[in-house]
């Protein structure tokens, strides 16, 4: 976002903000999720929760159409509010608690799901304040100072990489849902009347940099939401399909003017452009990309992961755990090993990783054989490894395998960088 756009700039902005920009962004009164208890186990969950694992039990066998009927069901109550209307479909489709294993349910209630705690050091003096459940309203309340101070004009855009703390009920399917996690938000300030068309083009770019990643396409869908936010005109999901089946991965949200004119009659202070083109003050429409850095992660690793089955030159066969991922955001580009502990090897070998450590990360092993060496590297995903010989020596090459196909060339160790890199681009 930043790097790679000159009209978005980055701010860190504080996880602790003055109550009041909660109840300004409609936190404090709306941001819940309908939750159900049971009787019996005394245990709470998320109604959506529910019914979304009837449904992946319905798929499980051989029911898909059900399964489909079923979401599209709850997504319609949803949308309306309709608890009395959840609660029945709970009924019919004979859902039952994990524990207790009965069906003896209280009625549908919201839950807020902000973390709260007190500031101040005497409790009776102490004021509440919330853990932030995103990190878009610090991009908000900083609108101006931001703008000022980086001379920014509309369109642009602030992002923010930042931790955000939702009190989720149960936090389930490994890191996709949990309770503290890294968020990456950018929201980007525009022309009203232009937000649609910003809109439709951030939901392009998101879409495309996914594939960038090596992400296939088939694993990717758009879902546009049933019930809009209470500050959105238009808001759609990119879903990847996780082994346990298609889930959100990223949010595109058209915000219209709602926070900075919620947070400008709250603070009282103006949070209006001058706009030199058209010489008008505005408040400015936001076009928000809302992404969990956590569930990236493992949309990767789902990804990735293979168990591959290797048949060597005489026939028998061998195991390797690969991670296909993308050089571009390989946690190592380049390992580098000397052949033998000794000869000059590790020498020569030193002096290529100091040259290469440079421009992307490398990693240096002696090790062990060579094989093994491979192998681990092949399980953290590192698209390239290099081996340093006495050849090395004689007429300054290396021998350079390529992760996914495994295929070894000699190349010149001054061609290196510019292969890594050329991979990378």
């Amino acid at each position: 976002m930043t790097q790679l756009h000159e009209n978005i700039v980055g701010i860190d902005a504080a996880i602790f903000m003055h109550p009041t920009t909660w109840k300004a962004s409609g936190h404090v009164d709306s941001f819940s999720d309908p939750m159900i208890d049971n009787k019996d186990s005394k245990k709470r969950y998320r109604v959506d929760h529910l019914i979304e694992a009837k449904a992946a039990e319905l798929k499980g066998g051989g029911e898909a159409e059900a399964a489909e009927q079923l979401l599209a069901e709850m997504d319609r109550l949803l949308a309306a509010d309709d608890y009395t209307g959840l609660r029945q479909l709970l009924d019919d489709q004979k859902i039952v608690c994990s524990v207790s294993k009965t069906a003896n349910w209280t009625d549908i209630r919201q839950f807020n799901l902000m973390f709260d705690t007190q500031l101040g050091s005497v409790t009776e003096e102490a004021n509440t304040i919330y853990l932030r459940p995103e990190t878009a309203q610090g991009i908000f309340v900083n609108f101006l100072n931001v703008q000022k101070t980086a001379r920014m004009k509309i369109p642009f855009g602030i992002a923010q990489t930042g931790k955000a703390f939702r009190n989720e009920i149960v936090a389930r399917q490994f890191i996709f849902r949990m309770r503290e996690f890294e968020q990456m938000e950018m929201q980007f300030f525009v022309r009203p009347g232009t937000e649609l068309e910003w809109y439709e083009k951030w939901k392009q770019t998101r879409f495309d940099w996914h594939l960038s990643l090596g992400t296939p396409k088939e694993k990717l869908r758009f879902h546009n939401h049933v019930k809009l936010a209470h500050y959105a005109n238009a808001a759609v999901d990119i879903e990847f399909e996780f082994p346990f089946g298609f889930k959100e991965l990223e949010g595109i949200h058209s915000r219209t003017d709602y926070d900075l004119s919620r947070h400008q009659e709250f603070s009282g202070k103006k949070l209006t452009y001058f706009d030199t083109e058209i010489n008008k003050h505005y408040v400015p429409y936001v076009v928000e990309t809302s992404i969990g850095l956590d569930r990236m992660f493992l949309s990767i690793l789902s990804n990735s992961y293979e168990e591959e089955t290797i048949t060597k030159e005489d026939g028998s066969t061998d195991q390797r755990v690969v991670l296909h991922i993308s050089p571009k955001i390989a946690p190592v580009k380049l390992a580098i090993f000397p052949l033998t502990k000794k000869d000059g090897l590790p020498e020569l070998a030193h002096d290529i990783y100091q040259k290469c450590a440079q421009q992307f990360r490398c990693f240096y092993e002696v090790k062990d054989a060579i094989g093994k060496r491979y192998r681990r590297q092949d399980a953290i995903g590192t698209p390239f490894c290099v081996t340093v010989d006495h050849q090395s020596l004689e007429d300054q090459t290396v021998t350079i395998r390529h992760r996914d196909s495994m295929e070894q060339q000699r190349i010149a160790i001054n061609d290196l960088i510019q292969t890594v890199q050329a991979a990378m681009a």
